[in-house]
C-alpha cells in the first residue's frame, strides 16, 4: 500500500509506527511533548531510530480520559503536522476520531486517518478520508465488553468498519485494521486478540498491532509503564510471527531491533 507516497511491502515486511502525544494526559508520556519544540525533537529522534510513520494524537484515550473540542485538538496537532511536513518526508498520522480534527490535519499535511472508533463514532469520517484519498486505521472498539466470543464478535465488528469505509469510496489499498488492544477488553481479551491476531490478517487487509507499555503489558508483568519495554516488545514479536504489518510504538530503537531480529528469523532479511 501507499501512504504519503510512499509504498509500504507490508505482505513480507513490518513497519515502525511511532507515538507522538501532544497530549498534557497521555497514560505513558503526557506532557512531554506538547510544545512544538519538544514534539519537534522527538520527532526527529523517533524518524533517526526508524520510524516509517509518525502517528499524532491530540486527544488521550488512555481509560477515564477527558474529552476534549474538536478545535483543541486541532489547536494541539496542526501546527506539528505542518513543521513535521514541511521539514521531513516521513508519512504523518492522525490518531483521532473526530471529521473535523482529520479533515485539519489532511490540510495541513498528514497521509492518514488512525480512527479508535473505526469509523463508527463521527458519520462524517468517512467522507473525509474518502474524499483524500488519505490511508486509515480503523481500529476495533465498541461501548460496553458483552461479548459472546471475543473473536467472533471482533471480526463481525471490523467486517461492519470495512463496509463503512467501502460504502464511503475508500480504496481497499488505503485500509489498515487493528485488533484494538486496550479498548473495550479486559486483560484475557488483550491476550487472546494479541495471540489470535492471525485471524485479522487473514482478511487480507494489513494489520497494525499496538501494544505498546498497556495495561495488557503492565499486569502481565507487575510493572508501572516505564518498566514495560521487554513486555512490549515480546507482544510485538509475537504480532510479527502472526503476521502484523504495523507497530505502534513509544520505543522505535528498541523495537526496530526486534523487528530485524524477528524479520532475520522469520524470513531471511537481509543484515541490517
Amino acid at each position: 500500500m501507499t501512504i504519503g507516497g510512499r509504498d509500504f511491502n507490508t505482505g513480507n515486511k513490518c513497519y515502525i509506527v511511532g507515538i507522538l502525544n501532544l497530549t498534557p494526559d497521555s497514560f505513558s508520556d503526557g506532557g512531554k511533548w506538547n510544545s512544538l519544540d519538544n514534539a519537534m525533537n522527538h520527532a526527529e529522534t523517533m524518524i533517526g531510530e526508524g520510524a516509517d510513520i509518525i502517528d499524532i494524537g491530540g486527544e488521550s484515550t488512555r481509560p477515564g480520559y477527558t474529552t476534549v473540542s474538536a478545535a483543541e485538538e486541532i489547536d494541539r496537532t496542526t501546527p506539528v503536522i505542518e513543521a513535521l511536513r514541511h521539514r521531513f518526508d516521513t508519512p504523518i498520522s492522525i490518531d483521532t476520531c473526530k471529521a473535523a480534527t482529520a479533515r485539519a490535519a489532511i490540510e495541513a499535511g498528514a497521509d492518514m486517518v488512525n480512527d479508535i472508533w473505526g469509523l463508527k463514532r463521527d458519520p462524517e469520517m468517512p467522507a473525509v478520508i474518502s474524499r483524500a484519498g488519505a490511508a486509515c486505521c480503523l481500529m476495533h472498539n465498541r461501548g460496553d465488553m458483552d461479548y459472546r466470543n471475543l473473536m467472533e464478535d471482533l471480526l463481525y465488528d471490523l467486517r461492519g468498519s470495512i463496509a463503512i469505509a467501502e460504502a464511503a469510496g475508500i480504496s481497499s489499498d488505503k485500509i489498515i485494521l487493528d485488533p484494538g488492544v486496550g479498548f473495550a477488553k479486559t486483560y484475557e481479551m488483550n491476550l487472546e486478540a494479541i495471540k489470535r491476531l492471525d485471524m485479522i490478517v487473514s482478511f487480507g487487509y494489513p494489520v497494525m498491532l499496538g501494544v505498546s507499555r498497556k495495561s495488557v503489558v503492565g499486569e502481565a508483568l507487575g510493572a508501572p509503564e516505564e518498566e514495560r519495554l521487554e513486555g512490549s516488545l515480546a507482544a510485538a514479536v509475537i504480532g510479527i510471527e502472526r503476521g502484523c504489518s504495523f507497530l505502534r510504538v513509544h520505543d522505535v530503537k528498541e523495537t526496530r531491533r526486534a523487528v530485524m531480529m524477528a524479520e532475520a528469523i522469520l524470513r531471511g532479511s537481509s543484515r541490517g
